[in-house]
């Protein structure tokens, strides 16, 4: 029953992801269209985070992002 309901949850954050990109192509260049697709992003990566919580996902596709440090003299 577990894996129907994650199958469930994990559709419907990555339709969510889509209806939202699709609305955000519609919207004409600015703030409201930038809001629009990071919601969008944030629904997928929340999809893929927790497919990975509930052990579904290996390991990711997308590599890390490295991070800058800057050295303080």
């Amino acid at each position: 029953m577990g894996k129907v309901v994650f199958l469930y949850r994990s559709l419907a954050y990555r339709n969510a992801a889509a209806d939202m990109l699709r609305k955000a192509r519609k919207l004409p260049r600015g703030a409201e269209r930038s809001a629009a697709r990071r919601y969008a992003t944030a629904l997928r990566d929340l999809a893929q985070t927790e497919a990975w919580l509930e052990g579904r996902v290996a390991d990711e596709s997308r590599p890390m992002p490295r991070l800058k440090v800057a050295a303080s003299r």
